[in-house]
């Protein structure tokens, strides 16, 4: 049968039949605008939380992991008797990385590896007039640091090139600053572990854009840090690195823990919980979508059955004229698809207007993260996963309904 006669019939049952016709096309329309909608938000969120958490975390941590599993000395001396030692306490260990200037000289060879910043860090009192925070000092190679975390993108006041210039200094997390009260230009007094009190000039003020690092952390020179422990220039405690290739962390991080002897923390491992929540919004959402899409495909379903009972006359002249079953079948189904084709352009137009008024919604997160408004993804695979799976759930429920029509005997309809 003619294409362009079987469409115009199906366009002359659509059009007399306006309003059911229109409530399934919009039906459609929303549910790829939903689709659209929530996708781009939830994604966005995701997006943003995952580059904030990678741009503050390495993707391998190797540090000295302090356990206190370890056998006791009475335990070494009666090997041949089960003694149960309770409480046991860690011994005196120091937390640097032995042959640390060895491991980094080893970690820059490897060719999958971005970039290494060596660190020393230190668990400190803030003290400012009355004020005593707790927090910590990271002592580091401050070139290395912005290579691997582009701080210097960061810096609400100063930048790393003062911490450069001055070795008795510190870059002070935004929340940090905040609570103590402090700005670029202050002096601050920290308490060192063993109860040692230095001043620092504050050079900068950073935002990371997560609250656990802007309201506890300050970067130091690692030579700085080395002096208020009173350690000498070998003294390194951590070795933070970027690869080429973040989901190769895993795999590497096991190779290095293995190599080295120290403990070697992948992104992923130590970001579980964050990965998982990701995950469980992702399975919420498109549980969400899909169910509206569905719905809207009952909503033609039940439209293309009723049309179909409506048009029993006209489906017997149809093949009392000569249209075979097939032609019948392809009729009705090509109403279905101009349903699904119209609803899912509406559709599109309806979920990037969405998308937009839901980008210009003000979001204040208390400083936890460093932005603004909410976070949305404006992928182009989201609209065509959208315009396909509309096309798919239309041409489905129109199949139906149309094979139906299709093998409706024009001589029961007529004796009817």
């Amino acid at each position: 049968m003619n294409l362009k006669l079987t469409t115009s019939i199906a366009k002359t049952h659509l059009l007399s039949r306006k309003k059911q016709s229109s409530i399934a096309a919009l039906g459609v329309t929303f549910g790829i605008a939903m689709f659209i909608a929530m996708t781009a938000f939830m994604t966005g969120v995701n997006h943003l939380l995952e580059e904030t958490m990678l741009s503050a975390s390495p993707h391998i941590h190797i540090y000295n992991d302090i356990k206190t599993e370890r056998p006791s000395i009475v335990e070494e001396l009666f090997l041949e008797k089960k003694i149960i030692i309770h409480h046991q306490r860690p011994k005196l260990e120091k937390k640097n990385l032995r042959n640390a200037s060895q491991i980094i000289h080893r970690l820059q060879e490897d060719k999958r590896v971005f970039g290494v910043s060596p660190s020393v860090s230190s668990q400190v009192f803030y003290n400012y007039g009355n004020l005593q925070l707790s927090g910590f000092v990271s002592g580091v190679n401050i070139e290395d640091e912005d290579r691997l975390f582009s701080l210097n993108t960061k810096m609400k006041e100063g930048s790393i090139e003062d911490l450069m210039m001055n070795s008795n200094a510190v870059l002070m997390g935004a929340g940090l600053a905040k609570k103590l009260n402090v700005h670029k230009g202050d002096r601050i007094n920290i308490t060192t572990p063993s109860g040692e009190i230095f001043t620092l000039n504050i050079v900068g003020i950073f935002q990371i854009g997560i609250g656990q690092i802007d309201d506890v952390r300050s970067y130091a020179n690692i030579g700085t840090v080395q002096r208020i422990l009173q350690k000498n220039k070998n003294y390194i405690t951590d070795i933070n690195l970027k690869l080429k290739d973040l989901y190769q962390s895993k795999k590497i991080a096991a190779e290095y823990a293995k190599t080295f002897n120290y403990k070697a923390e992948d992104w992923e491992t130590a970001n579980a919980t964050i990965l998982i929540s990701f995950t469980l919004r992702n399975v919420i959402t498109g549980a969400t979508v899909i169910t509206i899409l569905l719905v809207a495909g009952f909503g033609i379903y039940n439209i293309m059955n009723m049309t179909i009972y409506e048009k029993m006359k006209d489906i017997a002249i149809l093949k009392a004229t000569g249209f075979t079953s097939k032609d019948v079948m392809l009729i009705f189904l090509t109403q279905s698809l101009i349903i699904g084709l119209i609803g899912g352009i509406l559709g599109l137009c309806l979920g990037f207007l969405m998308s937009l008024g839901i980008e210009k919604i003000p979001f204040n997160t208390g400083g936890f993260l460093a932005i603004d408004h909410m976070p949305v993804n404006f992928a182009i695979k989201f609209y065509i996963y959208g315009i396909s799976f509309g096309l798919i759930t239309t041409f489905v429920a129109g199949f139906f309904p149309s094979k139906k029509a299709g093998r409706i005997d024009p001589v029961d309809i007529i004796r009817g």
